[in-house]
């Protein structure tokens, strides 16, 4: 026998993606957007399945991605963004709060949640993170969405348990 596990797939085949995209940081942004819809388009995705809503910045997140889970017809939303640090505590308040709210939206439902935002000192570090010695996160926020995407499916599906098989 052993022990039941419930896992996603990486097949994102008939899947209905958005990604929630800010504008400020832009030149990053398009870098985290780019190898997002690369990774969810090689994983199966069809373009016509993949909607974009971008946001003034990181602050506005949770706003959007709430809005797309409650309208509904997404299998995940992927929220990307970068947030460099600069001379003020500016960046402690968003970045905190953009954590903050999508977490809360990840934890009501609805549909799964993946947190694409980088959070670095300077633009060297930014650069880094999306595309650079240490990855892309759209592509790593990208692959966990099709992942949990179908894990969700998977459990809606009641591939978990049944109530009945309880004494």
């Amino acid at each position: 026998m052993g022990v039941k596990t419930l896992e996603g797939s990486l097949n994102a085949a008939g899947l209905r993606f958005a990604l929630v995209l800010p504008r400020f940081n832009e030149v990053f942004g398009r870098r985290l957007l780019g190898a997002a819809l690369d990774c969810l388009q090689r994983h199966g995705a069809r373009e016509s399945d993949l909607m974009v809503a971008r946001v003034p910045g990181c602050f506005e997140l949770p706003a959007a991605v709430a809005g797309l889970q409650a309208k509904g017809g997404v299998d995940a939303v992927i929220a990307l963004g970068v947030l460099i640090r600069g001379a003020t505590s500016h960046y402690e308040y968003v970045a905190a709060e953009a954590a903050r709210g999508l977490g809360d939206c990840a934890r009501r439902g609805g549909c799964p949640v993946t947190y694409g935002v980088v959070t670095a000192e300077n633009q060297e570090q930014a650069l880094e993170r999306c595309g650079g010695k240490i990855g892309n996160r759209g592509w790593d926020a990208a692959l966990a969405a099709i992942e949990m995407a179908r894990l969700s499916s998977a459990i809606s599906d009641g591939e978990g348990f049944s109530t009945a098989s309880r004494s």
